[in-house]
């Protein structure tokens, strides 16, 4: 499941994507636009800074900004960085792999076989799907309400 952190990374994101190539936006802003408690933002914001995901700058008209374009900043990357693993199971995961202690032959396991055609699936989606994707879907979806 999705921790709650991880969506409120994402939730920041797309608010910094729509601003790209404007003003840096204070925290408090981005909280109140998105919902977000403002002290658990400030720790997700400065964690994506730290990774280099965002820019900050100090002061008068400081604030948060993207350091990569909106299109280069994919779901993957978020959420290894705010949850670590994307694997369901510790042993099919490509990064952070650890043997299940209750397995006796990995390459024989049909539950960890599923479930690396899971992960590849669930990879496949999260590699392609950027934080720009994110804002076409949301602005796509909410052109289809108006229609309605």
């Amino acid at each position: 499941m999705l921790s709650k952190k991880t969506k409120y990374a994402i939730k920041a994101l797309m608010v910094l994507g729509r601003n790209y190539g404007k003003e840096p936006m204070q925290i408090g802003k981005i909280a109140e636009e998105e919902r977000i408690p403002k002290k658990f933002l400030e720790q997700i914001l400065l964690e994506m800074r730290n990774a280099g995901i965002l820019y900050s700058k100090k002061g008068a008209g400081g604030g948060y900004s993207l350091n990569k374009a909106p299109e280069d900043i994919y779901l993957s990357q978020v959420m290894r960085l705010i949850d670590g693993p994307i694997a369901l199971l510790p042993c099919v995961s490509l990064n952070f792999y650890r043997s299940c202690e209750e397995c006796v032959e990995e390459h024989a396991c049909g539950i960890r076989d599923t479930f690396v055609e899971v992960r590849n699936a669930m990879l496949q989606i999260l590699n392609d799907t950027s934080v720009l994707h994110l804002i076409n879907k949301e602005k796509e979806l909410n052109l289809d309400v108006e229609k309605d």
